[in-house]
């Protein structure tokens, strides 16, 4: 892919701390795992009717872009011209502070990952979509749609907007043999001690249960956020003994770049497009899929159960993932698009086979960020699963 497309996006953001989302569940490989819980009857919106003049969104960095940041990157004037619907944004730097947002009742939409979508849910601050009103809706990947990541009880609870996955850098001069396997971020990290990296965010343990899934059968663990307290001991356990390896926890990913580049960091969670700056920049690194397979995000466009402007809400949905916007979105941030349209739309005609966009396979194998919550989502009847608020006091106790 073009790299100054990428090194723009992250001179925007590098300051914001880009936990959970950037990027959200299980892989497209999970569909029609149970939710695990009884969403609450929120009522859906019938038709777009006129525009209320405003829409008032909460977005990732990058998501959406005005030319305040480039002149190159503005979907939002464009938008405003179309619709009439004035955008009023408002970045979030965590999903924490996502979720927070949304229960103030000011703000019309979100861009959620799946560490936050069944929070918003759950809680009756999102509404069901009514995925008739979004004409592009037709075009978006199937293996993103009716996900347990965006979707209850049948019904699609916002429009995919991209995702990625959560992949194993090294640095191929330090890191040798060249692994294969997360295994080189836990049972050996100790080869590597004050310079391996993890993401910071409680999200983060579900790595460690992808892990032990794979390498403890006797667990039990079936689903990564599916984990009742004896799993999720065993994965904060597994966590604690990382934690003496770890150099530095990473949110900002443009300190990553630096890290891996300078040798602070050799080997340890990354994004795609950190991996292609990091190259861009020099950096001798190496981004693989585990043999394990990965976590991995997926954001979804979300409308308040209580928007004051749902028409323009709806408007903005649509024109989000529209191919070419879904395309200068998705280069712009670097991430796979929703809409399979956006592939023919990019400026850099491979750049849907670097980020795996239409790669089924591969995104079999990636566990989408998801929300844990006490039903467990693994569809056991006779057990008591964790839920986030477990594994945000778990990750406070894992750091010390």
């Amino acid at each position: 892919m073009r790299t100054s497309t990428v090194l723009r996006a992250a001179a925007a953001a590098c300051a914001l701390l880009l936990t959970a989302a950037c990027g959200s569940d299980s892989g497209s490989g999970s569909s029609g795992r149970p939710q695990g819980f009884q969403a609450p009857d929120v009522p859906m919106h019938k038709k777009v009717g006129a525009g209320e003049g405003q829409v008032n969104i909460i977005a990732w960095a990058g998501y959406a872009e005005d030319g305040s940041n480039d002149p190159e990157a503005d979907w939002v004037h464009p938008f405003e011209k179309k619709t009439g619907c004035q955008v009023n944004t408002k970045v979030a730097g965590t999903s924490d502070e996502m979720v927070s947002l949304m229960k103030t009742g000011q703000y019309d939409t979100v861009s959620a990952s799946g560490d936050a979508t069944l929070r918003l849910i759950a809680s009756g601050d999102a509404a069901p979509v009514n995925t008739s009103l979004v004409p592009n809706y037709r075009d978006i990947f199937r293996s993103l749609k009716n996900q347990p990541f965006n979707s209850a009880e049948g019904r699609m609870y916002g429009i995919p907007h991209g995702r990625g996955a959560n992949l194993l850098m090294y640095r191929t001069d330090k890191v040798k043999p060249a692994p294969d396997s997360w295994s080189a971020v836990f049972d050996d990290a100790s080869r590597h001690t004050g310079h391996v990296t993890a993401y910071d965010s409680p999200i983060y343990i579900a790595d460690a249960a992808l892990y032990l899934m794979k390498t403890r059968p006797e667990l039990g663990i079936k689903d990564p956020y599916a984990l009742d307290e004896k799993q999720l001991g065993a994965a904060v356990d597994l966590l604690k003994k990382q934690r003496e390896a770890i150099g530095e926890y990473w949110s900002d990913y443009q300190k990553e770049v630096s890290a891996f580049k300078s040798g602070d960091s050799v080997v340890g969670t990354t994004w795609q497009v950190i991996a292609n700056l990091a190259t861009a920049d020099k950096a001798p690194v190496k981004a693989i899929l585990p043999k394990e397979g990965s976590t991995g995000w997926s954001d979804t466009w979300m409308v308040a159960a209580r928007a004051k402007h749902p028409n323009c809400a709806y408007r903005w949905l649509d024109w989000i993932v529209s191919p070419k916007v879904n395309a200068q979105v998705a280069e712009w941030f670097g991430e796979a698009p929703a809409n399979e349209k956006a592939c023919r739309e990019t400026s850099d005609p491979a750049f849907c086979d670097t980020f795996h966009a239409g790669d089924e396979a591969y995104f079999k194998r990636v566990h989408f960020w998801t929300t844990p919550v006490k039903q467990c989502l693994d569809g056991r009847k006779d057990a008591t699963c964790t839920d986030y608020a477990r594994w945000t006091r778990a990750w406070t106790e894992i750091k010390g």
